[in-house]
Order: C-alpha cells, then sequence, then structure tokens
C-alpha cells in the first residue's frame, strides 16, 4: 500500500498562510508542515503548532530569498549584500559550487533555525528547504550535520518521479513543459542524495510528487497525480494559503494558486481519490516506526 506524507511548505510566511495550512489539516489531507523560522508569522506558527499536536511541524529551513535568524556578521558568505540572503535558486546555487559560500556559515543558520523552533516548545520532526537548496550535495552535507546536532532525523527527498509524472497527463499542459524539463534535469543528484543521506544515517521518503506542480495544482491534476503513485512512502509537496493583504507584502510567486490548492486539499474528492487507490496518508514521523 503506498504512504503518502502531505506536507504543506511556507508555515510562518503570513498569517493567512498559517491558518489556511491549519485548516487543510483540520479539515483536509496535510499531515505536516515546515515552519520557516525566520518568516514574519513564525510566532504565529508556532502557537498553531502548539495548538495542533496531531500536525507533525518540521523546519523549512532559508537560506535564500529571505534574512537569516543569526547576526548577518556570523553568516557572511550566505549575504553578499550584508543583510539579505540571494534571492533565487540560481543565484544561490551558482555561489556554492563555485565555492563562494562558507559551509559552516550554512551548518551554523540551519542549526539557529532549528533550534529556534525547539526552544519554543516544538518538535521538530524533520526538515526541509526553501526552493529545495538541499538539492545541491555540497550544500546537503553541511544541513544534515545541523540536523544531527538538533537531533532531527528525517529529510525531505525532493527528487521528482519524472516517469510516472509524464503519465499523469502533464504534457497536456505547456505551462508545466519548462519546469519538467528543469527537474529532469535537477535527477542528475539524485542518486548523490540518496548516498549521503544514508551514509548520515537520516530517514527519508521515496520522493516527492507536487513539486512539478506547484503553481499550477487543480482537482484534476490532484486527481491525475494520485492515480500514479506507486508502491512506497512518497511526500506531497503543496502550498495552501490565503492571497490577503499580508501576502501581498511578500515577495512570492505563489498568490491565487494558494488559495487554489486550499481548496484541492480540503475537498471530498481528493479524500476520495486517495482511497481509491489506497494510498495511506502518513508523517514524517512514522518513518522511524517503518
Amino acid at each position: 500500500m503506498p504512504q503518502l506524507i502531505v506536507n504543506a511548505d511556507d508555515f510562518g510566511l503570513t498569517p493567512g498562510v498559517n491558518r489556511a495550512i491549519v485548516e487543510a489539516h483540520q479539515r483536509g489531507i496535510v499531515t505536516s508542515a515546515t515552519l520557516m523560522a525566520n518568516g514574519a508569522a513564525c510566532d504565529d506558527g508556532m502557537r498553531l503548532s502548539r495548538e495542533n499536536p496531531g500536525l507533525d511541524v518540521g523546519c523549512h529551513v532559508v537560506l535564500m530569498d529571505g534574512e537569516p535568524v543569526l547576526p548577518p556578521g556570523d553568516v557572511s558568505s550566505l549575504v553578499p549584500d550584508g543583510r539579505a540572503f540571494r534571492a533565487d535558486f540560481a543565484s544561490f546555487a551558482f555561489s556554492a559550487m563555485r565555492g563562494q559560500i562558507n559551509l559552516d556559515h550554512i551548518e551554523r543558520e540551519a542549526t539557529a533555525q532549528i533550534r529556534k523552533l525547539q526552544d519554543a516548545g516544538i518538535a521538530v520532526s524533520h526538515f526541509d528547504t526553501h526552493k529545495h537548496a538541499h538539492m545541491l550535495p555540497m550544500v546537503l552535507r553541511p544541513l544534515l550535520r545541523a540536523a544531527k546536532i538538533c537531533g532531527v532525523r528525517a529529510i525531505r527527498n525532493p527528487f521528482v518521479p519524472v516517469r510516472p509524472l509524464a503519465y499523469a497527463h502533464l504534457f497536456r499542459r505547456p505551462k508545466l513543459w519548462t519546469r519538467y524539463t528543469e527537474v529532469k534535469l535537477l535527477r542528475g543528484w539524485h542518486d548523490a542524495f540518496r548516498r549521503i543521506v544514508a551514509d548520515a544515517g537520516m530517514r527519508t521518503t521515496d520522493g516527492s510528487f507536487g513539486v512539478l506542480s506547484t503553481g499550477a495544482l487543480d482537482p484534476q491534476l490532484f486527481q491525475a497525480i494520485v492515480g500514479c503513485i506507486p508502491e512506497g512512502t512518497w511526500e506531497f509537496v503543496c502550498h495552501p494559503g490565503y492571497n490577503d493583504a499580508d501576502l501581498d507584502r511578500v515577495r512570492t510567486r505563489l498568490r491565487a494558486s494558494r488559495v487554489m490548492e486550499l481548496d484541492v486539499l480540503t475537498s471530498p474528492e481528493a479524500r476520495a481519490a486517495l482511497a481509491a487507490r489506497s494510498v495511506r496518508l502518513a508523517k514524517f514521523s512514522d518513518l522511524g516506526r517503518s
């Protein structure tokens, strides 16, 4: 029987995103979320985490498109302007591969972000990264060291099972073709990811669905994705939220799509689709029991 962890990213981004994630957990199929320690609504997210003990909460480690938890001078290679992280994955990856980022700075900042949540009473079940920065092997290693220091033993496998998704009618959606090509190219790091995670003694899933469909998820696409989930334990990455004034003040490409995702995740049809395919909902904390 396939198992699916439905994880909502960007917990702590805005109060509206927080509210939507909790609703998608209470009324829908979301089983876990990853909280941004440097998010403007992190305190609200931590409060909601404590009020919803059935929701697994991990750390959404942010190394780009934001500001550090630590003083910028302590992680200077991560903040080229002396204040904020690099804005996007391309510039971050280019700098990391050229050796312009001090890997100790990644470890320190990730540790500080995880510790901030733990110090607030959050039992951090797992971690992932904003914009999937941990796809990069040189970035993954210091992140794993930070997680182990903090006692966190599970990590997102961000790699997409491209063959099943190719059969999930994605090619009928021209807006996803470019993203499909990008995701397929990034799979070159998948074997290294599995090896590094195993060597660190960490737990992960077989891969992630939802990465490719971010910003485009609707009921039909969700049904198609569920219809091609293989045996194993997988993660479905989602971004529910409310498109409100608080979100207007945040730099994000995901706006109206967050509301659509919330509708999908709380619909009776979503739960029925999982039941029809005998897909069992799971959590990252279940990985340690399997």
